[in-house]
């Protein structure tokens, strides 16, 4: 089974293939059948081309080995690539509103009824792959992945916003041309929210943020069952890439030698990793245990 980086790797270059082609579908219908809604789509889709590639660099950094001017690994390259990805978005979609403003104010030929389909069609793509991307990225907890997937379901979500645009333009009739900008107005708010949403996480993972809850519970446990570990304290986690790092305080008996306690340490080392196989390091500092 391939690594956890190797997967979201590859489900970039999938991302990467597929975005690439959407976008010459869609921005060639957007233009030949009057559409700016699904002309702005196109956009939102050749931004995901950019954000394939930012991810897909950004994991490839993020597993090389650490060496003497990064000890702690290249692992921040993951999310560093999560914020520029939601950057792009945001991006995006203030060039989306801008140029639906200018539409809406600009009179036009209505849509062509043709350009439906081919948003029936980008749509389900579209969902198919966020639901793909996004369980990959739930699965080797990677920030960048997940930021990739909601930016197809953000695609997805100016496609449809297009659709309902584009059906009430050409429902409605002579007056109602502009009713496809309007969507694409709409669309580009919701994907400012979804790039906020993204951009969280991963300022959240380059600030070194307590993982928090399952995670913690699971080193401290495992910690606690290692054999003359009496307690612990000053429990310290932070993830870098698809590791995290542990530095933990354990208290022990204090009539331990230097070298048993050097021991203790190691076996305390080896039952967190084997507990928590996504711990990278573990960094022990021991302490006497005092009643």
């Amino acid at each position: 089974m391939p690594s956890a980086p190797g997967r979201g790797i590859r489900s970039a270059q999938i991302g990467l293939l597929i975005n690439t082609l959407l976008a010459i579908v869609k921005f060639v219908a957007g233009i030949l059948g009057n559409a700016y809604a699904l002309v702005a789509d196109a956009v939102e889709s050749a931004a995901d081309i950019f954000s394939s590639l930012i991810v897909w660099g950004g994991l490839r950094i993020a597993t090389r080995q650490a060496d003497e001017d990064y000890p702690f690994g290249y692992g921040k390259a993951e999310p560093l690539a999560a914020v520029v990805v939601a950057l792009l978005l945001m991006g995006a979609a203030g060039g989306i509103a801008v140029e639906a403003i200018r539409e809406i104010r600009t009179p036009h030929h209505a849509p062509a009824p043709f350009t439906l389909v081919v948003l029936v069609a980008v749509i389900l793509v579209k969902e198919i792959l966020f639901r793909r991307v996004i369980r990959v990225g739930e699965e080797v907890a990677s920030t960048a992945v997940k930021a990739d997937a909601w930016h197809h379901r953000s695609d997805a979500i100016t496609s449809a916003a297009a659709f309902i645009g584009i059906s009430v333009a050409l429902i409605g009739g002579p007056g109602w041309e502009a009713a496809d900008d309007w969507a694409a107005l709409a669309a580009s708010g919701v994907i400012v929210v979804n790039a906020g949403l993204l951009l969280r996480p991963a300022i959240q993972d380059l600030m070194d943020r307590s993982p928090g809850g399952d995670l913690l519970d699971r080193i401290s446990a495992a910690a606690l069952a290692t054999s003359d570990v009496q307690s612990i304290e000053k429990l310290m986690v932070r993830k870098a890439g698809f590791h995290y790092f542990v530095d933990l305080h354990v208290q022990a008996e204090p009539t331990l030698s230097l070298h048993e306690a050097h021991v203790l340490s190691g076996r305390v080392k080896t039952s967190i990793r084997r507990a928590v196989p996504e711990v990278g390091g573990v960094l022990i500092h021991m302490e006497p245990y005092e009643m």
